[in-house]
């Protein structure tokens, strides 16, 4: 990464466009999400001054970038025991265990995914957040991307921004859906529940596709493909639509027990303390090879013995 001040005039062709358009084709070897955090941030200015995002360029300002280092992980390494499925010089794909967060913060600032990653590859430091490219949330299971590099990172952050890595989930919600379909609804914070996101029309874009794999007698096993990669979207798309991922202590309600379920269905269901979702198979094209990636893993134990409970109980039917 070039770490030199850098000033360049905005072409005419891209007259129009909005800064940080503009900003994204000037400078490649950065991913927009920085560029906009420098801009924000006063280390990119426009004719000497400071502008907004938002600004439409004429073409022929003068843009000077100063590239900052990025503020350094407040993480300490921890000797944590990781699943790692693949790893080469330039990343690692993790199988996350449930009840692992992936970023120190409040009520955790250690014991993470993080502290794990740094105290496998203290190089990870030099990379922010440790490299994570996405995250998965607490009680989730499955695989989950980490640069180890920053070309590495430009470069797969970018991927994703472009919706170029495939994320594929498996999942058990309420209710018998009646075949596969599309979830297209925008995703905003609660308005009442700070911690919660829910369907808000003003919200960001986030699109879900689904297919049905099983159907049981009041559940179904889903497999779910992102489009977008928004906070709880799987959780909160299935919930809006009324069918919540078992097990989901934000999203589902209070326990629901099917009517006449038998009895190894009741007492999985209430043991079940988290949202039946596990990010099974991802696939990318590597960022030093262009090689197309994929890579996918089985649900862990606890959801393999859901399926097995819901799938004795359609055969006692």
């Amino acid at each position: 990464m070039n770490s030199e001040r850098q000033i360049l005039a905005v072409p005419e062709e891209l007259a129009g466009l909005r800064l940080d358009q503009a900003l994204a084709r000037m400078f490649p070897e950065y991913s927009r999400s920085r560029l906009k955090e420098w801009l924000l941030a006063g280390a990119i200015t426009v004719d000497g001054g400071p502008k907004r995002p938002r600004d439409a360029v004429a073409g022929g300002e003068m843009v000077t970038l100063e590239p900052r280092a990025e503020a350094e992980v407040r993480a300490a390494p921890e000797p944590i025991r990781l699943d790692v499925v693949y790893e080469d010089d330039d990343l690692l794909v993790v199988n996350k265990g449930a009840g692992l967060v992936v970023h120190p913060g409040a009520g955790n600032p250690g014991g993470t995914l993080m502290n794990g990653l740094l105290h496998h590859a203290p190089r990870l430091e030099e990379v922010p957040r440790a490299g994570i490219i996405h995250r998965i949330d607490k009680d989730t299971t499955g695989l989950l991307l980490v640069a180890k590099t920053l070309t590495a990172h430009t470069a797969l952050v970018r991927q994703l921004a472009d919706r170029e890595i495939s994320r594929n989930y498996l999942a058990v919600c309420y209710g018998v859906l009646t075949g596969g379909g599309t979830i297209d609804q925008p995703i905003g914070r609660h308005p009442v529940d700070r911690k919660r996101m829910s369907i808000q029309q003003d919200g960001k874009p986030a699109v879900t596709h689904y297919k049905v794999l099983e159907r049981f007698r009041a559940f179904t096993y889903i497999s779910v493909k992102l489009e977008t990669g928004r906070t709880h979207q799987i959780r909160v798309h299935f919930a809006w639509r009324r069918h919540a991922l078992v097990g989901d202590p934000a999203y589902g309600g209070r326990l629901a027990l099917p009517k006449g379920a038998s009895e190894p269905v009741i007492d999985i269901l209430r043991g079940f303390k988290r949202q039946a979702l596990h990010a099974t198979r991802l696939a990318f094209e590597h960022p030093s090879s262009g090689e197309v990636l994929e890579l996918e893993v089985p649900p862990p134990d606890d959801f393999q013995a859901l399926l097995a409970v819901l799938r004795e109980d359609v055969k006692n039917d």
